[in-house]
């Protein structure tokens, strides 16, 4: 049998990157998948097929998972369509990086917006039916640098930093309803998002690791997966770092 065999996971932002990886991993161990993004455009699609090609139940959905409203919509939609939540990955993020002293009010506004209120705005929306389960997991998708911070990221290290809050809270306060929350704080992984940076950055960045390279999405994937199996039935309210050992 396989490890997620039977079980419903909702996953925001999964249209491509990591949140992409995690659905696609969860459907090759037998979850049917619904997620989310902010538009419907080929990456969705093409996720979408991948996703359906491992014979499971997939749908994908347009919701700004910022919006508290159409984030329980959602989360509605997707209990009419699969009669239950049993994983809830709240991957959704963005970045508008920029040194405190220069940082605008709309990009420390618009990363805790999309990363943190959507953790709780899909949170609040799942955790009733889980309840009414008896039983389910919460993922969030934190960073390292919500565990060390960063220069340059004080909006986006702060987010993460609350989704390790959160999680660590959702445990202490569902744990008596079966109901687990934890977060995986990824390092250097390599996506569009870091593609971006310059070679320069990449190679200092990567000095730092122990292991001397960069995480895959794939990387991530098999902890969530770990974290959304039974195999991790007593594990809840952890963060765990994957990093390389940096």
């Amino acid at each position: 049998m396989k490890l997620l065999e039977n079980k419903v996971a909702l996953i925001t932002g999964a249209a491509r990157g990591i949140g992409k990886a995690v659905a696609l991993k969860f459907a090759s161990e037998g979850a049917n998948i619904a997620f989310t993004d902010i538009r419907e455009d080929e990456n969705f699609n093409k996720t979408l097929s991948e996703l359906q090609a491992f014979g499971i139940q997939a749908k994908g959905y347009v919701s700004n998972a910022a919006s508290f409203e159409e984030s329980h919509e959602v989360v509605k939609q997707i209990v009419a369509d699969f009669g239950r939540i049993d994983v809830l990955v709240n991957n959704a993020g963005i970045t508008r990086d920029g040194l405190l002293l220069r940082m605008s009010e709309e990009q420390w506004d618009a990363v805790i917006t999309v990363n943190l209120k959507s953790a709780f705005n899909f949170s609040h929306a799942v955790v009733p039916v889980m309840m009414r389960q008896k039983g389910g997991s919460i993922i969030n998708m934190s960073s390292v640098v919500g565990v060390g911070g960063n220069a340059g990221q004080c909006n986006y290290s702060a987010s993460k930093a609350g989704m390790i809050g959160l999680a660590k809270s959702i445990a202490k306060e569902m744990g008596a309803k079966g109901i687990r929350a934890n977060a995986i704080a990824p390092g250097f992984i390599i996506t569009e998002m870091t593609g971006q940076l310059s070679e320069e950055v990449k190679e200092n960045w990567l000095k730092t690791i122990p292991l001397r390279r960069g995480g895959t999405p794939e990387d991530i994937a098999n902890v969530a997966t770990f974290l959304a199996s039974d195999l991790s039935s007593y594990v809840t309210g952890q963060v765990i770092q994957v990093d390389g050992g940096m």
